[in-house]
């Protein structure tokens, strides 16, 4: 048995394909150059012969909508796996990815996956096993491995948390305006607003011996005076 590391990347795959030469391998996409003895982890090569063709499995870890969730390597013949992408050429070349094997991913929205593969690692025998790791498959006497780990939901509740305290302020405003005046300066003066302000008032009946100019003048006093 063989452990390559315990911890996990911060970030999980979210794109994997195929290069022909180490070189090429897009911006933010890493290339798996050697197994984890150190031998050659040409995925082309066979163990009679070397070859001038040459190919490297390659991933990235740049965050987008969607991440791995799967992996399969299955033989050239067999029918692909329901919800799988096959790797079919090289990102490079556009030439044939694999000749024997195929390989597929299964990849996910980022918000719905639970988890996601975080690593891959190619071991130079098959019959070497990884720990945390999970074997996809074999090729030319190779073992390809991932490893699992939990999607971080941390970005939705940080969301949910923003938009809950951009909220408050606008609540604590409305709940002051409702229960109490709110008091503006404007100036060098001072102006008031009260309960009363804009409010229509009306005459009762049992107040109609009075004269309706007089009740009139004697309120706007009282109001003056209270200002």
């Amino acid at each position: 048995m063989s452990e390559v590391s315990s911890q996990l990347p911060t970030e999980p795959i979210s794109a994997v394909g195929v290069v022909s030469f180490l070189n090429k391998a897009h911006d933010g996409f890493y290339a798996v150059a050697q197994t984890t003895d150190g031998s050659d982890a040409d995925l082309w090569k066979d163990g009679l012969f070397k070859s001038k063709v040459t190919r490297y499995l390659c991933f990235t870890r740049k965050t987008g909508p969607e991440v791995v969730v799967d992996m399969k390597l299955i033989d050239i013949k067999d029918a692909l796996p329901e919800g799988f992408t096959p790797v079919e050429e090289t990102m490079d070349t556009k030439e044939t990815a694999m000749r024997k094997r195929r390989l597929c991913v299964k990849m996910s929205p980022r918000a719905a996956a639970e988890t996601a593969i975080y690593d891959i690692q190619i071991t130079a025998k098959s019959k070497y096993h990884l720990v945390n790791y999970t074997c996809m498959g074999e090729i030319n006497n190779m073992g390809l491995w991932y490893r699992l780990g939990d999607v971080p939901k941390q970005q939705a509740s940080q969301a949910t948390s923003t938009i809950t305290n951009s909220e408050a302020p606008a609540s604590t405003a409305s709940r002051r305006t409702m229960n109490r005046p709110y008091y503006e300066h404007q100036g060098s003066g001072t102006y008031t607003m009260t309960a009363l302000d804009d409010v229509p008032f009306m005459i009762s009946e049992k107040f109609c011996g009075r004269k309706p100019k007089e009740f009139q003048y004697n309120f706007s006093a009282e109001r003056s005076i209270a200002v």
